[in-house]
C-alpha cells in the first residue's frame, strides 16, 4: 500500500489512534474483523439521533423515514455487488446466517439421498456445519476437492469438481487461512452444466476484490458487514430471484406475512418474506455508508495496492527463522491473509508476544479444522490487512516476530 494512501486512510479509523502496550497499535487481524471509519461510526450514529423508528408498519414521519433508509441500503447492497435487482438482497445477521438459510430454506426441499454437495477442504466451518447437517437430514453425502502444493485448489480437483449427482457447490470466493483466490466462474460453470446450484462465501473477498455476482455465475452469495468496515451483527445473501421466490422462510413472525389467520398465514414475496422481525435497520444503514466508503476509495485501486503490501509482506515474512507460511506465493492468486507456524512456538505464544509490541493477530484454527489436518498443524497465526494497512505495520510485525524467533532459539 503506498505509504501516503495507507496513512491518509488510518486516520479515518478511530480505534487507530490507540496505543498498545506503549506501542502504535498494528492492527493485522482484519479477516477476523476490520476496523470502522468515521463515516460509518457517524451514520449508525446519525440513525439513531435522527431516523429510529420500526420500518414497513408505520405512517409517521419517522417511520417512512427509516423504511426509505432500509430499502435504499438494500438498493445499495445490489449495486455493489453487481446484482440486477434489490429484491436479491436479503439481510441477515451474517455469513452465517446465509449459510444457514440457504441449507434450511432450499437444500432441505432440493436434496435427496444419494445427492452430493461439493466442498472444499479449506472452508470456514460456517459453511461446512450447516451442510454436514444438511446432509444427515436429507441422505446427501459430501464430497470435499482436495489442496495443490501451493494451497491452492489441486488441478485435477478442479477438472473432476463436479458429476452427475452433484446438487449444489459451495466455496470461498478467498480463503480465511491460505488467502488463495478460488476460480468459483469456473466452478459455476460446471456446475450448471450439470444443473448444480452454486453457493459462494465472500466473506473474505467482499473488501478486497472486485466482485460482481453476475460475472460470478453464482445462485448463492452470502457475506458479513463487519467484514468489509461496515457493523457486527449485519449480513446478506444474494440469490437469484426465483431461487429466493421458492425457498421456505425459516424463521417466523411479524413483518414477514400478507394475511395470517387461525389455521395458516401467506408469506410476502422475498426477500421480506425472510426479514421476521424487527430487523437490523441501523446495520444496514452503516453497511450502506461502509460500501459508499469502499466505492469512493476505487475497490480496484485498492486491489492493486494491498497486492503491492502483500508481496512485501510474503518477502518480509520468508527471512523469518523458523517460520512454516501456508498459502501462495504469487500476490496475484491471493489477498492479503498470511497465515504461518513458527517452528517449536504454539501459536498463541506467538500471538501474546506480538501482542507485546502492538501487533494484533489471531493464533487458533481459525474455524478451518479440516484445512488444519490437510496442513499437518493443529493451529496457525493468521496476520491479514485491510485497506489502512502499510509498511510500517508490517515492520511492526516482522520485528516482533524476530523476537519470538530469538526466544525460542530460533536465532537470525
Amino acid at each position: 500500500m503506498p505509504q501516503d494512501t495507507a496513512r491518509l486512510l488510518r486516520a479515518n479509523f478511530p480505534v487507530l489512534e490507540r496505543t498498545i502496550n506503549g506501542h502504535r497499535l498494528a492492527y493485522l487481524d482484519n479477516a477476523a474483523t476490520t476496523q470502522k471509519p468515521r463515516a460509518v461510526i457517524e451514520a449508525l450514529v446519525r440513525y439513531y439521533e435522527q431516523h429510529n423508528a420500526n420500518t414497513h408498519s408505520g405512517v409517521h414521519t419517522l417511520s417512512e423515514e427509516a423504511t426509505g433508509l432500509y430499502e435504499d441500503a438494500r438498493a445499495r447492497v445490489a449495486r455493489f455487488i453487481g446484482a440486477q435487482s434489490e429484491r436479491s438482497i436479503v439481510f441477515t445477521q451474517g455469513t452465517t446466517d446465509a449459510i444457514n438459510l440457504v441449507a434450511q430454506g432450499w437444500g432441505r426441499a432440493h436434496l435427496r439421498p444419494g445427492d452430493e454437495i461439493v466442498l472444499t477442504v479449506m472452508e470456514h466451518h460456517s459453511n461446512l456445519l450447516p451442510w454436514q447437517r444438511l446432509a444427515r437430514e436429507t441422505g446427501a453425502h459430501l464430497r470435499y476437492l482436495e489442496l495443490g502444493g501451493d494451497g491452492r485448489l489441486a488441478p485435477e480437483a478442479l477438472e473432476a469438481a463436479v458429476g452427475e449427482t452433484t446438487r449444489l457447490v459451495a466455496v470461498a470466493h478467498a480463503s480465511n487461512v491460505l488467502g488463495c483466490i478460488n476460480p468459483v466462474a469456473r466452478l459455476a460453470r460446471q456446475a450448471h452444466q450439470v444443473g448444480a446450484r452454486v453457493l459462494v462465501d465472500a466473506a473474505q473477498s467482499i473488501a478486497h476484490l472486485p466482485l460482481d455476482v453476475t460475472e460470478l455465475d453464482c445462485d448463492f452469495l452470502a457475506f458479513s458487514g463487519h467484514k468489509v468496515y461496515g457493523p457486527t451483527g449485519i449480513g446478506v445473501l444474494y440469490g437469484r430471484p426465483e431461487l429466493l421466490q421458492a425457498m421456505e422462510p425459516q424463521r417466523h413472525g411479524g413483518g414477514m406475512v400478507l394475511r395470517v389467520d387461525r389455521d395458516e398465514a401467506e408469506w410476502m414475496d422475498a426477500p421480506w418474506c425472510f426479514e421476521a422481525g424487527t430487523p437490523n435497520i441501523a446495520g444496514a444503514v452503516a453497511l450502506a455508508a461502509a460500501l459508499d466508503y469502499v466505492d469512493d476509495l476505487d475497490r480496484t485501486r485498492l486491489h492493486q495496492e494491498e497486492s503491492e503490501l502483500a508481496a512485501y509482506a510474503l518477502a518480509s515474512l520468508a527471512d523469518i527463522p523458523g517460520l512454516r507460511l501456508y498459502g501462495p506465493m504469487d500476490v496475484t492468486a491471493r489477498v492479503g491473509v498470511f497465515s504461518f507456524a513458527l517452528s517449536g512456538v504454539h501459536p498463541h505464544d506467538v500471538a501474546e508476544v506480538l501482542d507485546a509490541h502492538g501487533v494484533a493477530v489471531r493464533g487458533g484454527h481459525h474455524c478451518c479444522q479440516p484445512l488444519m489436518t490437510a496442513l499437518g498443524e493443529t493451529a496457525v497465526v493468521r496476520a491479514s490487512l485491510a485497506a489502512y494497512n502499510e509498511r510500517e505495520d508490517i515492520d511492526q510485525l516482522v520485528g516482533g516476530l524476530r523476537e519470538v524467533s530469538g526466544i525460542f532459539g530460533h536465532g537470525g
